[in-house]
């Protein structure tokens, strides 16, 4: 298949290219690469793409500009290798996807990307906005001109607040406590509206707490490693009781590509599996894989944060024969390991 994936640079868009590679399938990638977080690890990813991809001396050199050194990195404008060609475009530029549609005859669209973060989604409401669901809908637009019919969409857990678990696809999403989650949801009801319009298929995939190798540095598990190797004050929202149902980023790629097929319309959540772990239990994992203790820094519980989460997957088991594969543990100490082979230049890596 001739795949797009949006957000292509992204934790879990490299991932998901890297596996469809592996498998493959031909693929075009978009990211804006926005400076939400330090750039130097979309960079990271897009080199490990590329050279995955079998692209040219030339493009390597251009996508390996000394991480440890160089203070900002602007990302590629474009690459092309054997079966991945990567643009950096912004899915809000309506225009410019249209043109991007009109060039490749995509089979299926995974949009991935995603404007992410629920703290920092109060500080800038209209960009998560404008991203997750304005650019959802120019993408549905785009795709609707030209006749290409499936889509899988990103969602979130963070739909769930407040309601009972473990949490199913079912249950009233309708009480988002954060601008990210409404942005999502907004999003969702989109591409709903587009299946009934339209005949869209929309796979909607709504991840839990995703981490891994080579993640977003503005969530908890690639701070904590970092903090407590260097000795940094850890900031702890809460007494460190609150749990995650983390799934690792492999399994997430997985189901992901998994939910490809044809489905009409649904909604399916990729999560560990109703196995949460408490936020004091990872930081006890990483103290005992780096040898060091956490210096921690306790700050209040955030509004906009849940207490517990825990997924129901068995709709993901029937629709898309998938289930986790990584325990959490493998997963943190696989983390823990890309972190060590990496830190030269992570150490440099802002916050």
């Amino acid at each position: 298949m001739r795949v797009l994936v949006t957000g292509a640079a992204g934790f879990i868009g490299a991932r998901t290219v890297s596996m469809l590679l592996e498998q493959g399938h031909d693929v075009v990638g978009v990211d804006n690469i926005n400076g939400y977080y330090d750039i130097r690890l979309k960079v990271h990813r897009l080199e490990g793409l590329a050279r995955k991809a079998g692209a040219e001396p030339a493009v390597l050199a251009a996508l390996a500009p000394g991480l440890s050194t160089v203070r900002e990195c602007t990302g590629p404008a474009y690459f092309e290798a054997e079966r991945l060609v990567f643009h950096r475009l912004d899915i809000e530029d309506k225009g410019a996807l249209k043109l991007l549609f009109r060039q490749h005859r995509f089979e299926a669209v995974l949009n991935l990307a995603a404007r992410a973060g629920v703290r920092y989604s109060m500080l800038d409401p209209d960009v998560y906005m404008t991203t997750n669901a304005m650019g959802t809908l120019n993408i549905m637009d785009a795709m609707r001109e030209v006749g290409c019919t499936k889509m899988v969409l990103a969602s979130t857990s963070s739909l769930y607040a407040g309601q009972p678990m473990p949490f199913h696809e079912d249950l009233p999403v309708n009480t988002p406590i954060s601008p990210y989650a409404a942005s999502k949801k907004a999003a969702e009801m989109l591409a709903y509206s587009y299946h009934y319009l339209y005949g869209l298929d929309v796979t909607v995939v709504r991840y839990f707490t995703v981490f891994g190798p080579a993640g977003r540095p503005d969530m908890s598990i690639f701070r904590f490693i970092k903090w407590i190797d260097e000795g940094t004050p850890l900031e702890l929202f809460g007494d460190g009781s609150q749990s995650r149902d983390f799934t690792y980023v492999d399994d997430i790629a997985r189901g992901t590509i998994a939910a490809m097929k044809p489905l009409g319309y649904e909604v399916v959540n990729l999560g560990g599996g109703n196995e949460p772990i408490t936020i004091a239990e990872v930081i006890a994992f990483i103290e005992q894989s780096l040898g060091k203790k956490a210096v921690i820094d306790r700050k209040p519980f955030h509004r906009a944060d849940i207490m517990e989460t825990s997924a129901d997957i068995t709709k993901a088991a029937r629709l898309l024969a998938w289930t986790p594969m990584i325990k959490p543990h493998d997963g943190f100490q696989r983390t823990v390991q890309w972190y060590e082979r990496n830190r030269d230049w992570v150490r440099a890596v802002t916050l």
